[in-house]
């Protein structure tokens, strides 16, 4: 890894600073009177920048998790009304409930702004973008129970109640960019596996917009156990693949790689938009938007910068995303894939292997000792054979996302075509869901306790180990 850039120490200064506050608070007068000493101490002009963005950035992240920490309604804990809701996402089934993000704007007529989680009865749960009426009961989220603490969870979301919903109406849809959003996200999930049902068209969606609520337990398991589980989080590779495709269109349209590239950003917008704010989603996304970008303004930037970047935007708009599972396993496996990917390959250069194989299973490889001592740390399992699983499946996921994606697209002008996309599509489906679940057959395939803490540890070595013989080779 080359030296780094001034960008990178001001981008990973400011990073530091958002993800400092949750240690302890900043306040705005301690922020301005820490610029003063570090003026004295820090001459070059690098090292005041960073002191002072890092400064800035605890400042702002601590009033963004002040923010955050601000509800009205815990003093209402115990206390039933009526109120008027706008679901923000889709509900979540459970084993007994069905349980649903929502912003309460009115509480027994007082007006309000505040985020909650909605407990409705199974099979009853309005669509998202809703406004509801409702009928509720204000209750404290459950503690730590089973190995899982909803309240902290909830806490870190900005959502500090949960309301029993006891009955409900549709009183109208929510508009502006949240509606645009409900309409993207409605559009894909009908147009996107046209004429697939069941397993084949669960599978589709959760893929493509990050949903694993219409799999079945026996498959959810199976994708945790073989290590295949991400591909149900939108990641870089759906962004990639659908900007590619949109400057692919732009050429082949003769419309030049310029329109090509604002195409990209359109695509890339609505995208985000129908998929939801996850972590996964907005590094992938700001790091798309900035190549795009970068093309148009001529400035082409480096992939570090644009990580860092994800990351900034990411923990500036909310700084507890870093305890965030998902934030910690997108960023780990896309460093291992900067740091140990190159080098991976070409170890493997001297293996009799088809060339195009080499980079999926170096990939692979970096992700999974990158992520093994974190899959450790937040859910205490360890898949063994995610490098096998995700040889296996990698590259039947390529077309997956672009025969759905390419089904979407036609269906408005071509139902038939797409009808045809999507059977296609189904059998790609089906091949990911047998990989799963082989590769979840296999004795030991995911180990917990002290076989997934020495596995935990067995992958830290391993990337240690592999991050010395590149500085060797580097020397």
């Amino acid at each position: 890894m080359r030296r780094p850039l001034p960008a990178h120490v001001v981008a990973a200064a400011c990073a530091a600073g958002l993800a400092l506050a949750n240690a302890e608070r900043l306040h705005a007068a301690l922020a301005a009177a820490g610029c003063v000493p570090l003026a004295a101490v820090a001459p070059r002009r690098l090292w005041l920048a960073a002191g002072i963005v890092l400064l800035a950035g605890w400042w702002w992240g601590s009033v963004r998790l002040d923010a955050l920490d601000h509800s009205v309604l815990t003093a209402r804990i115990g206390t039933a009304g009526d109120g008027v809701a706008v679901t923000t996402a889709e509900a979540r089934p459970g084993t007994f409930v069905e349980r649903q993000f929502a912003r309460l704007r009115r509480f027994d007529g007082d007006p309000l702004d505040e985020r909650v989680e909605l407990e409705l009865p199974l099979g009853r749960a309005p669509p998202q973008g809703a406004v509801v009426r409702l009928l509720a009961v204000v209750e404290a989220p459950h503690g730590p129970a089973n190995g899982f603490d909803e309240r902290t969870w909830l806490h870190r979301q900005g959502v500090h109640v949960v309301l029993q919903v006891d009955r409900w109406r549709i009183v109208g849809r929510r508009g502006g960019l949240g509606g645009l959003a409900d309409r993207l996200r409605a559009w894909l999930r009908r147009s996107s596996s046209p004429g697939l049902t069941g397993e084949r068209r669960a599978l589709v969606e959760g893929v493509l917009l990050g949903d694993d609520g219409g799999l079945s337990a026996n498959l959810q398991t199976a994708f945790r156990r073989s290590g295949l589980y991400h591909l149900l989080a939108v990641s870089g590779q759906n962004v990639v693949l659908l900007a590619t495709g949109m400057v692919g269109l732009a050429l082949a349209l003769g419309l030049g790689r310029a329109w090509g590239h604002v195409g990209a950003l359109l695509a890339i917008g609505g995208y985000t938009l129908a998929v939801g704010p996850q972590p996964s989603v907005i590094r992938a996304a700001v790091a798309g938007a900035a190549v795009s970008v970068a093309w148009l303004a001529g400035r082409l930037k480096d992939s570090w910068h644009v990580l860092l970047l994800a990351a900034v935007v990411l923990l500036a708009w909310n700084p507890y995303t870093v305890f965030d599972a998902g934030f910690q396993l997108s960023f780990a496996a896309v460093v291992a894939i900067f740091v140990l990917g190159p080098p991976l390959t070409r170890a493997l250069e001297g293996y009799p292997l088809p060339a195009r194989l080499r980079p999926v299973i170096a990939i692979s490889a970096a992700c999974t000792l990158a992520t093994a001592p974190l899959l450790w740390l937040q859910f205490g399992r360890v898949p063994l054979y995610g490098l096998l699983a995700n040889a296996l499946v990698e590259p039947a996921v390529g077309p997956l996302l672009g025969l759905a994606f390419a089904a979407a697209a036609v269906d408005p002008v071509s139902p038939s075509l797409a009808a045809l996309l999507g059977w296609a599509n189904g059998w790609v489906a089906v091949y990911v869901a047998a990989c799963a679940r082989l590769v979840a057959a296999i004795p030991a395939a995911q180990v917990s306790g002290g076989a997934a803490a020495l596995a935990a540890a067995g992958a830290l070595a391993a990337a240690g180990v592999a991050l010395r013989r590149l500085r060797t080779a580097r020397g």
